[in-house]
This record gives C-alpha cells, sequence and structure tokens, in this order.
C-alpha cells in the first residue's frame, strides 16, 4: 500500500527535508503501508491542488492543510471525522487528543467533530534587532508593549540615509494576499471592545467593519502614510525575513515557524516578544493540521490515522518545534529534557508558547477561502489609498454577509 500525503511549507530553511525524514522513518518501520510526501508549494498552492485532487476523484489519502480550511472540508465531504478512529483506539485515543494543547485544539473541530490534529502550529511574534534599539538609545530588553510604543519606536528604528532614501523601516507587516487576513485577526483581537474576533466560533458570520478594526486598519496606514515608519504599499510576507535578516527593518510581525532559520542566519542580537497590543495583548494562531480525506478505503484512512499519530508522537513533536520553531503542540513533550534544554539555549522560542494563552485562531469561517479574499482585498485598498479604511470594510462586511447567507 502507497499513501500519497500532500504537504505545504510556508516558512524558510529546510522543512522539506524534515518532513521526508519523518516519513522515511516511517516507512522503514512500517514497510506495508508506504507514505509518499508530495510538496505542494506554500497554504494557498495547496489549498488549489486539494480541491483540484477531490474533484478530479484522485484525492491524497492524507494532507496538511491550514486549520482555516476546516469548515470549507467539512461541508464539501472532503475529508472524514476522526472521532471514530480516537473511540476505536479506547482510553488512548481520548488520552492522546487531551495531551494536545487546548489553543490548539480548538480549531480541530466541527460541529462537534474532530476533524485535523494540530501539526505545524504557530502563533504570531514580533522579532527585533536589538543592536538597532542600542544604536537609537531604546533598551534592547523592553522592546513595543502598545500600538503607541510600536508607532513611536519604529519611528525612532527607521533611518534615512544622506540622499533622503530610507536605508532600515521601523516595522514591518506582512499586507499581501494570503497573509493580511492573519496579521489583522491580531490587530483585531488586541482592539476589539470584548476580545471578541474577526468571526464567530461556528464560523457562520464575519464582523469585519466595527469601528475597532476601521481604527487597526487606519493604523496600518498611518505607520506607512503618517509616520513613515513601515515601507509603503503591499509588503511581502515572503520578503520579510530577508529584510529582517539584512537589516532593511528593525522589527517584523512573522511566524514563530521562522524562527530556527532567523536564529541560524541572524548575524545581530535579536529578540522575540508578544505582539503589541491597544486594548489587550493578543495575538492569532495559525498554520496547519493533519486531515484524513474522505474519498478513500478504511485501510487506507486506517493508515493515514497510524501515520498521523507517529508522527505527532511527543519526541516527533519536540524535534519538530526544535528543527523549525514551530511550537511544540503536546503537553507531554514540553516535560521531554530536549524541549527543556532548548528553551533554555534559546529562550527566543518560549515567547510563542507563553502567548498561546492570550491567542485565538485566525480568520476561520465557511467558504475561507473566499472570505481570506474578500478581506485582503479590502486591506489592500486601503493601503494603495483607493479607498478609506472605513469605506474598505463596509465593502468588506456587506460582500461577506452575502457569501455566508446559505450556511445560516
Amino acid at each position: 500500500m502507497e499513501l500519497t500525503f500532500f504537504f505545504p511549507v510556508n516558512v524558510g530553511g529546510s522543512v522539506t527535508k524534515l518532513v521526508d525524514k519523518i516519513c522515511n522513518d516511517w516507512n522503514a518501520e512500517h514497510p506495508e503501508a508506504i507514505i509518499k510526501p508530495v510538496y505542494t508549494g506554500n497554504y494557498d498552492d495547496t489549498v488549489v491542488k486539494i480541491q483540484s485532487a477531490i474533484q478530479g476523484k484522485n484525492p491524497p489519502d492524507l494532507f496538511i492543510s491550514l486549520c482555516t480550511q476546516r469548515f470549507s472540508m467539512y461541508i464539501q465531504d472532503a475529508v472524514t471525522p476522526l472521532d471514530e478512529f480516537i473511540k476505536a483506539d479506547g482510553a488512548e485515543g481520548q488520552a492522546y487528543i487531551d495531551d494536545f494543547l487546548s489553543g490548539f485544539m480548538e480549531d480541530s473541530y466541527v460541529e462537534g467533530h474532530i476533524i485535523s490534529i494540530p501539526f505545524q502550529r504557530s502563533t504570531e511574534i514580533m522579532y527585533y534587532n536589538k543592536d538597532t534599539f542600542r544604536e537609537v538609545g531604546l533598551d534592547p530588553d523592553n522592546p513595543p508593549r502598545t500600538w503607541t510604543e510600536l508607532a513611536e519606536y519604529a519611528q525612532k528604528l527607521t533611518k534615512v540615509g544622506p540622499d533622503g532614501n530610507v536605508e532600515r523601516y521601523g516595522v514591518g507587516i506582512a499586507l499581501n494576499s494570503g497573509s493580511a487576513q492573519w496579521q489583522f485577526t491580531g490587530y483585531c483581537l488586541q482592539n476589539s471592545k470584548n476580545g471578541e474576533n474577526l468571526m464567530s466560533d461556528d464560523g457562520k458570520s464575519i464582523y469585519f467593519d466595527t469601528p475597532e478594526n476601521v481604527e487597526a486598519l487606519q493604523f496600518w496606514c498611518d505607520l506607512q502614510n503618517k509616520y513613515k515608519c513601515m515601507q509603503p504599499g503591499i509588503v511581502q510576507w515572503t520578503d520579510l525575513v530577508g529584510q529582517f535578516l539584512s537589516g532593511k527593518v528593525a522589527m517584523i510581525y512573522h511566524t514563530t515557524g521562522n524562527l530556527t532559520n532567523i536564529n541560524n542566519n541572524a548575524t545581530f542580537d535579536f529578540g522575540t516578544c508578544f505582539l503589541p497590543g491597544n486594548k489587550r495583548q493578543a495575538a492569532p494562531t495559525g498554520g496547519g493540521n493533519f486531515y484524513i480525506s474522505k474519498g478513500i478505503s478504511k485501510e487506507r484512512q486506517q493508515k493515514a490515522w497510524e501515520f498521523i499519530k507517529f508522527a505527532t508522537s511527543p519526541e516527533r513533536a519536540a524535534q519538530w518545534s526544535i528543527d523549525t520553531g514551530y511550537v511544540v503542540t503536546r503537553k507531554s513533550a514540553l516535560e521531554l529534557p530536549e524541549m527543556k534544554e532548548y528553551y533554555e539555549k534559546l529562550p527566543q522560542a518560549r515567547v510563542a508558547y507563553e502567548q498561546i494563552p492570550i491567542s485565538k485562531p485566525e480568520l476561520t469561517s465557511y467558504d475561507s477561502t473566499r472570505m481570506w479574499r474578500i478581506l485582503n482585498d479590502a486591506i489592500q485598498a486601503a493601503i494603495t489609498g483607493e479607498k478609506t479604511p472605513e469605506k474598505a470594510l463596509r465593502t468588506a462586511q456587506a460582500e461577506a454577509d452575502e457569501v455566508l447567507k446559505k450556511y445560516r
């Protein structure tokens, strides 16, 4: 038996080799059920390839996709709920589920069913260049904690050359399609009245155009246009880490999944910290979970389930976190000597884990791909000056409500 496994990579470094190793380790022990990993590009590319494979009636046996795809995958009848596999494992099955961090299991459910298992999970954190802090007289051990401080620090950290061109921007936030909604989720959580998210828990309602969200989007515009401490226009997710490592930006919002890449390549003293807040501190969780396809035999589903448990064992969860920077997903993994040693040697890695209690899932709803596009288009319209933040989000709200009508 050969099982096809689609997986994405949305960070730098050699993650594909790490996935290959997990599969090779499994294949050495299970020659009766070979796992064939297929790298499918970034998360957006992977969603398209999964959908195409499903429509062609040739789905992968299992795949990693964003947690935000769970409602869409479920309503399309593309994935099988995992409850029966968990139940069949008895007490061991429930203990397995209970061992995952609750902040990551939160977006594994649809209508009471567990449909995915946490794997490459993250929270968004801030990376900052301590050397540039020292250069401009800022305390390198006290990064910004509020939006006000963020704007103040970013302006001090912005460096203009003799020719009048900006040599270094103070802060970088990815605003391209597919990334802006993750970044904006954090700002929504930080500024909403009572910590409400961009959507309801059941994925059937969207809250784009609240006054608090308009204020958050206006703040992004102000960082570029008023304070001139962020690169103008649509800042690309894939460019930010390189800009940070080359000293072209002093602080970036990015995934903890790039921590190992940054740690291995930074030529300066860097720190990590919680995202600055406004009404409160908060951050979005993100990343990918394991799913099992529905249109395959029970035998193939069972082997896929066994592989998922293998790939998410405490020891592998710990090693995955150490090798990539993604947050360790299981409580028992935190108790392993290698994880304790990792946090001791690289204290920057603890930030993402410690931020989980104040983190919530990024924008997730039915028809999530379209919902992301609606919000990303609105953000870009505001950033490019095509529309005011208020008008952009009001338009997005109307479009989202129209799309979600059929799910209510």
